[in-house]
């Protein structure tokens, strides 16, 4: 490619999804109502949190924190390609994508940190019974909070300053329906080795480091729980882990997933169909799993729902 042929794109184009005219209607409506049942569940959690003094705890904080950015999470990805699918398009213009890429990395990261502080969270309920109260105090978990945003933020502002110093060839294509970090660096014409260099060694720190300390936490609380001489006891004490462990099961295996599959098919529309499983699916499903089997949940959003005195 000659460097006059080099260029600062005007707008990328994104392909994730079938091209038939038949089928557009059918994905709109499918996304629609998956993005609605998405922000609806998770706005449901955080009212019925805010409104019961029995769930401002340390739990339910970051529970009301992780629910608004899956709200956020959904946000920079879905209404864009619902835009495109009625406009017939598949259109973003550059700064958008660099714009939709960085909130996406920040958002993707928050919901990973925010998991990992559940879990310390549950460590330290489990494990230090006695001195929850005062571990998980109100200016830890604030604190706690802060830092994971200020990671985040700072690690997608990282990426697209870096993706802003790359040149992009004409007629840019990407096999997703979002603007993701990994296929717009290889979509670049100029070198690419630095954005390569930071995207592996931020995964390796930024998502291998909260799963080491995910399972370090949980590597206790089993422990702690087999130590629990009653089947009433222990069975107390796993129930309130089940439902982060889960909603941890769901977002690392459709992550893995995602990758696997883009490692196999890296232009395939399969990847953009997997990565609906993390980006969409997850999010929908948290309220569901943290609400159908906690008792104090179901009770706070029945009062808010029938305005229950």
């Amino acid at each position: 490619m000659e460097p006059g042929n080099k260029t600062h794109l005007a707008e990328f184009s994104l392909w994730g999804f079938s091209e038939d005219p038949e089928l557009q209607p059918l994905i709109f409506g499918l996304f629609l109502f998956m993005y609605l049942v998405t922000v609806a569940g998770n706005l449901l959690i955080i009212l019925a949190i805010l409104s019961d003094p029995q769930l401002h705890t340390p739990m339910y904080f970051f529970l009301s924190n992780l629910s608004l950015v899956d709200i956020c999470f959904t946000s920079t990805t879905i209404p864009k390609m619902l835009v495109n699918i009625q406009m017939q398009s598949q259109a973003i213009s550059y700064v958008g994508c660099i714009t939709q890429m960085y909130f996406f990395i920040a958002f993707a990261g928050l919901d990973d940190f925010l998991l990992t502080v559940m879990a310390y969270d549950r460590f330290v309920a489990i494990c230090h019974p006695l001195h929850y109260t005062v571990i998980m105090n109100p200016r830890l978990c604030v604190q706690l909070v802060l830092m994971c945003w200020i990671i985040t933020v700072l690690h997608g502002l990282l990426h697209s300053l870096l993706v802003l110093q790359l040149s992009f060839c004409a007629n840019l294509e990407i096999p997703q329906f979002f603007c993701e970090v990994n296929q717009v660096i290889h979509s670049a014409c100029s070198d690419t080795f630095l954005n390569d260099l930071v995207l592996y060694f931020a995964a390796v720190l930024l998502a291998g480091g909260p799963l080491a300390g995910i399972l370090y936490s949980y590597s206790k609380v089993i422990s702690s729980i087999r130590a629990i001489s009653t089947a009433q006891g222990k069975y107390k004490a796993f129930s309130t882990c089940a439902s982060h462990l889960s909603v941890v099961s769901l977002f690392y295996g459709t992550s893995i997933g995602v990758n696997l599959s883009a490692g196999a098919a890296p232009s395939s529309a399969s990847t953009a169909t997997a990565s609906v499983m993390y980006t969409v699916v997850t999010p929908m499903l948290n309220p569901f799993i943290y609400s159908l089997r906690n008792t104090d949940m179901k009770r706070a959003l029945k009062r808010l729902l029938v305005r229950e005195p």
